[in-house]
């Protein structure tokens, strides 16, 4: 009589997974992580012991498909996947010893740009790509683990209620697709992050970035990456950066020479750096007005007039609404569930991987009939959740020619469920309660109205 081993060896070699074949018309969750990274299986060192009964690209599959749930656990997700039991311990095993190279090598492999100038002009300005580059900040559980390993942020009004987690993330703008990510597990700022990133600018590309980015040292960094890719940036500039005007140019931008500094003590000047500058008054008749300061890559007036430029800059506010989205209407919190700072990290490497794969399936529906951003994000979550349940678990139901048909209605709803043209709106710029310099907010209103730009 075989021995309890011998069975479930036996057992586990029945239940060796088959790979979802890909395909273009979409469906399950499991075509649909087959779409997104075909072809690659994880590796990870030998080791000592039992070969895992649950092979490593089903735990990742797991794991990102849980997080695209607003309820469940990871075990019940996995059963749901594979239709095999895995308990929460050893879940928490398993987490516990991947090593992070894995997720770093499967968002690289992931990631890419998936927009096209016929279907979604959308997202090209001149025939450039057009990309934006930002971060934000998880909050973690406040556990024996993440207190032992991390520091809560102090304020004026004392320590923040949980640690944070950073992370930064290079998007594409006119999908809302992810095209990069790299996330603070050592306490790492923003902008060291960020730096991580400008290796993997894509080909003809323009970036856009906020003040953070806009300084000489760093502006240096991106404009060498950009030359070896052929791509540009548009970059908003800090006030106090003091600039020497070379020459002024017909459409009222200037040609400027920034002082580059060491980032030391005393601040000495390394060298300098000649760039194309615009200043442009943005606000609304009858209101006051503020002064934008951009500066850019594209030095030719010509093929890049300054009017345009600063109304294209007002579209990096789509990475905002991609964070939004990301916390708020996918995961309902910006509070991971994960007990420690690795878990943390991988969850929402997870969350970044479920935003490309919904992007793909946004993207799929619109088709070029509708803007893919015009189709309403939470319906189109809550018809790709019903999908992938109706064409996994109860997929041997349904024919071939069913599963078709799923899919195209599915479409059909998304492309029915379209927001209303985006309002020209202006929110004050406030606080509750006041610190230096800022208006007190006491009641919450917005201003309406096409916005002007002037070039000075």
């Amino acid at each position: 009589m075989p021995s309890h081993s011998q069975t479930r060896k036996r057992a586990s070699r029945r239940r060796s997974p088959t790979p979802a074949p890909a395909s273009d018309a979409g469906g399950g969750f499991l075509n649909a992580w087959a779409n997104l990274v075909p072809n690659w299986m994880p590796e990870l060192p030998r080791r000592r012991g039992r070969k895992p009964r649950v092979p490593l690209d089903q735990i990742l599959q797991a794991l990102t498909f849980h997080v695209s749930h607003g309820a469940g656990t990871l075990a019940e997700h996995f059963f749901e996947l594979f239709q095999e039991p895995l308990a929460d311990s050893s879940w928490s095993d398993r987490r516990r010893r991947l090593p992070w190279e894995v997720f770093a090598d499967l968002m690289r492999r992931a990631l890419r740009p998936i927009a096209t100038r016929r279907r979604q002009p959308d997202a090209f300005w001149h025939g450039w790509r057009v990309l934006a580059l930002d971060g934000t900040q998880y909050s973690v559980m406040n556990t024996p683990q993440v207190m032992a390993t991390t520091t809560k942020a102090a304020s004026r009004r004392g320590r923040a209620a949980f640690a944070k987690l950073g992370v930064a993330v290079l998007l594409e703008v006119g999908v809302h697709n992810p095209l990069a990510a790299a996330i603070a597990r050592h306490g790492e700022s923003e902008l060291a992050l960020a730096r991580g990133l400008f290796a993997q600018l894509p080909n003809a590309a323009l970036l856009l970035a906020d003040r953070l980015y806009g300084v000489p040292a760093v502006i240096i960094e991106v404009w060498a990456a950009c030359r070896r890719v052929g791509s540009h940036f548009l970059f908003r500039v800090p006030r106090h950066i003091k600039a020497r005007v070379l020459e002024k140019l017909p459409d009222g931008s200037r040609r400027v020479r920034l002082n580059v500094r060491e980032q030391r003590r005393g601040w000495p000047i390394r060298g300098s750096l000649d760039i194309r500058e615009i200043r442009v008054r943005v606000g609304r008749k009858g209101f006051r007005r503020h002064e934008l300061r951009l500066c850019t890559s594209l030095l030719d007036h010509r093929t890049a007039p300054a009017p345009e430029l600063a109304q294209l800059y007002a579209s990096r506010w789509e990475h905002e609404l991609y964070f939004r989205n990301a916390k708020r209407v996918l995961r309902q919190t910006n509070v991971l569930q994960s007990h420690t700072v690795e878990t943390g990290a991988q969850e929402i490497a997870a969350i970044i991987l479920v935003t490309a794969m919904l992007a793909h399936e946004r993207a799929r529906a619109a088709n070029g009939h509708v803007p893919v951003l015009r189709i309403k994000f939470g319906v189109m979550l809550a018809i790709v959740r019903s999908m992938w349940f109706g064409l996994g678990p109860i997929e041997d139901l349904l024919t071939e020619k069913q599963k078709t048909q799923v899919v195209k209605r599915g479409q059909a709803l998304m492309r029915r469920s379209l927001t209303g043209r985006r309002r020209s709106r202006t929110n004050p710029r406030a606080v509750r309660q006041p610190v230096t310099r800022w208006p007190r907010l006491m009641q919450t209103n917005s201003v309406e109205g096409p916005v002007q730009f002037k070039v000075v």
